[in-house]
């Protein structure tokens, strides 16, 4: 009876999402806009594909605005996750999408037969860390640049899935060891971050020996589904909690739905489940906007933020919160 009642209240809601998510959408497309720059490394002769939703001016708004930079999963680009893109910059907070191009959609074109070495590649040690390094770049051009004058330097977070969801955890403080030697990442100016999906650090030794230098908030977002795999990989569900489990943060949360795919948090539809699809988005949107503004703004009190579970406690399996 209750798996009954939880499908009648998400059929319910995804009802009543859809009417309000093209009304949203309509609001907030006239408060922001979408700005595509081509960028170069020229120090790495790296290009560095950047889009950028940026929110409107307002007399109203503080002088200096929030920033999420936002790493995208392997084979994405700048052009996903529009629907987290959109919904920050659409309520005041800009959002820098980069494309790495050494694991973006190109790696899907060409011969089939070569497809599973063109991802192993992606996923090697020298791509890892120039996707980190793609951040740092992107975010010391940004702010170099007169749009970057808006942005308040103290209030940056990152973000991303699945291999972002790695990049931007070694950018907030993920420790590597090769051959003996440790290195780090880190850039100082990340002051939070948001892992969707994020993979396990393969061989890289005990999670925690990694990831217990991550002490920045951090937000963990997963489903009890959500499965990576690809030609020549694979992650169960497990491996996303074990990342939370293992980040050294004492502010950090979890949120699990229940169901759900990998790929359902990709702009995509209907992965993951039809009804299931759009609420997980419009619930991630939310949480995600939440975060950042307990986080970010000295004066949010959290509330949003703790009232958040039983708002979306029909599509939630577990979720986890720092202790007060």
């Amino acid at each position: 009876m209750k798996t009954i009642h939880r499908r009648s209240l998400m059929v319910g809601a995804a009802c009543l999402l859809a009417s309000a998510a093209l009304r949203l959408r309509a609001a907030e497309a006239q408060s922001f806009t979408t700005i595509d720059m081509d960028w170069v490394d020229s120090a790495r002769q790296r290009p560095v594909p950047v889009r950028l939703y940026l929110p409107a001016p307002s007399a109203a708004a503080p002088p200096g605005i929030p920033l999420v930079v936002f790493s995208h999963g392997i084979g994405g680009s700048r052009r996903g996750y529009s629907y987290l893109g959109q919904h920050f910059a659409g309520n005041g907070v800009a959002s820098l999408h980069l494309q790495h191009v050494g694991s973006d959609r190109s790696l899907w074109m060409g011969s089939v037969f070569s497809l599973v070495s063109r991802l192993q590649d992606a996923a090697k040690d020298a791509e890892a860390i120039a996707r980190a390094q793609d951040l740092r770049f992107a975010l010391d051009n940004l702010l170099s640049d007169p749009l970057g004058a808006r942005i308040d330097q103290q209030r940056i977070v990152a973000a991303g899935h699945s291999y972002g969801a790695n990049t931007i955890l070694l950018a907030a403080g993920a420790h590597v060891e090769r051959e003996g030697r440790h290195f780090s990442l880190r850039d100082q100016r990340v002051r939070a971050a948001i892992a969707i999906s994020s993979p396990p650090f393969y061989g890289q030794g005990e999670q925690r020996r990694i990831l217990g230098a991550v002490t920045v908030p951090s937000l963990h977002i997963t489903a009890t589904e959500d499965i990576i795999q690809i030609p020549g990989y694979y992650s169960g569900a497990q491996d996303r909690v074990d990342v939370f489990d293992a980040v050294g943060s004492q502010r950090k949360w979890l949120a699990v739905f229940a169901g759900g795919s990998h790929s359902m948090f990709t702009d995509r539809g209907g992965t993951g489940g039809v009804t299931l699809n759009p609420l997980v988005k419009a619930a991630t949107r939310s949480l995600a906007l939440a975060f950042v503004r307990t986080v970010v703004d000295a004066e949010a009190d959290g509330r949003t933020l703790s009232d958040w579970p039983q708002q979306h406690a029909a599509i939630l399996a577990r979720f986890s919160a720092p202790a007060v």
